[in-house]
């Protein structure tokens, strides 16, 4: 770089006549140029897939997708450029200027001056017909090529827009975010059954393994974060999560994504409801307000009403009931249920779908759980014949649970017993006796309880 810099500097004097220097054509995406304020003949550069051709005598239209935008840049060009190549599904790259459109249907428009095929298209042997609607079980045929049409894209890009708002939230809050292992030798609190690892030789040789104990795909980074909290007060994770449970319904997925989150020195769920609530309004809002036609299209044609319950949902405070005021509201209900409501037994989605219906269609946070319906480390309410902890659901229309928390049990005296009941007593103290150890192989800290199971 240095010899270059030198080089230029001492050729300059030399030239007795300036060098003509053309502007090059400043790249933009689609979603850029149609937003684009000054359109004042500005040469620009647009690659993309053409979504439609429209042959005149004097005048080709195209319109052109790249993916950032449901709405595609419409292309004007001379009919001389037209040609066979210049099919529905062809990717191009245009270069031209950025006008003001004529046209009430779009703002700018970019006037062709050269058009380049990059890679062709038989539009007869595409799969996916211009202006025609595919239904998505055929789309699930062709997954190489269904992100590009408009329902997929629309998800697609709902889904990224959330995804940085969750980290953006969690930033604005002081939160440290943090990549907890994909492979783990725990199964947390007992979520769910679990995906081995193990090397594709172990096949061939099986008496030869990776690990030195079972290993897993995970299914929490609960464990982890709540290392991560006796060092940073605020801690997040968000990433891919893994359940073998073999139930075909879209509540049991074998990889999703979950946001999970520890925060130390909380002294009420008040504290928890609050991130909570605001994550979810943080989220609706940033999706709504940065995709409004996405969400059009989804409210249109994927989910039906989706977009005006979740504008209610945004104009209203949270409620907040009890379990015991939940149990009793579902007693009163006219509504018969599948499973019948009783105190101390578990809410079922049905449950929690009457309750925030019930509640006028607003998320419903429900609080003070049975003792017995949660696990070990929640703290006691101390309430009396009832024994209740401190935890919390958040409950949302159309889904039931949507989050989930607690206060975590600080007492020693309050958990010792309850590891034991658990037969977790002799698993603690081999993992103080560890000193908090790693394993050479792992990025963790490794839970071997005395039944040879991960804990």
């Amino acid at each position: 770089m240095f010899g270059a810099r030198c080089l230029v500097r001492a050729l300059r004097p030399c030239s007795s006549a300036p060098c003509p220097r053309h502007k090059p054509s400043a790249r933009l995406s689609v979603r850029d140029a149609l937003g684009a304020q000054n359109t004042k003949g500005e040469r620009v550069k647009v690659q993309g897939w053409i979504r439609s051709v429209r042959s005149q005598k004097e005048v080709l239209f195209l319109h052109i997708n790249d993916g950032s935008s449901l709405e595609s840049l419409q292309v004007v060009a001379d009919s001389s450029f037209d040609s066979r190549e210049l099919a529905f599904g062809s990717s191009v790259e245009v270069q031209g200027q950025l006008v003001k459109s004529p046209s009430k249907k779009q703002d700018v428009e970019l006037k062709a001056e050269k058009i380049e095929v990059v890679g062709n298209c038989d539009a007869k042997a595409f799969p996916f017909k211009y202006k025609e609607r595919h239904p998505l079980e055929y789309l699930r045929q062709y997954p190489h090529l269904r992100c590009r049409t408009n329902a997929l894209g629309s998800i697609l890009r709902v889904r990224s827009e959330a995804t940085n708002a969750i980290h953006s939230f969690f930033k604005d809050c002081g939160f440290v975010h943090i990549h907890t292992p994909i492979i783990t030798s725990n199964d947390c609190e007992g979520a769910g059954e679990l995906f081995q690892v193990e090397p594709s030789s172990k096949i061939k040789v099986p008496e030869k393994n990776f690990f030195s104990v079972p290993a897993f795909l995970t299914v929490s980074g609960q464990l982890h974060l709540e290392v991560m909290s006796g060092a940073f007060t605020q801690v997040f994770t968000f990433g891919p999560t893994f359940r073998a449970e073999n139930s075909q319904s879209r509540r049991h997925l074998a990889e999703f994504y979950m946001v999970e989150a520890e925060i130390s020195f909380v002294e009420s769920l008040q504290d928890l409801m609050q991130v909570m609530e605001g994550l979810f309004k943080t989220a609706t809002m940033t999706v709504l307000s940065n995709c409004p036609e996405d969400v059009e299209l989804c409210h249109k044609f994927i989910a039906p009403g989706q977009k005006d319950r979740l504008e209610h949902m945004l104009k209203n405070n949270f409620l907040i009931i009890s379990y015991t005021e939940a149990i009793e509201i579902l007693k009163q209900a006219s509504q018969n249920f599948t499973f019948t409501p009783e105190w101390g037994v578990d809410l079922h989605t049905e449950h929690e779908k009457y309750l925030v219906k019930h509640c006028g269609n607003i998320p419903v946070f429900v609080i003070n759980y049975p003792l017995a319906l949660k696990p070990f480390y929640m703290r006691d309410n101390e309430d009396g014949p009832q024994h209740t902890v401190a935890a919390v659901d958040l409950l949302v229309p159309g889904v039931g649970e949507l989050f989930g928390g607690s206060l975590r049990e600080e007492r020693y005296h309050f958990l010792e017993p309850r590891l034991a009941r658990s037969g977790l007593t002799e698993a603690y103290q081999w993992f103080e006796a560890q000193n908090w150890k790693f394993h050479s192989r792992f990025q963790e800290s490794i839970f071997v309880p005395s039944n040879n199971k991960s804990s």
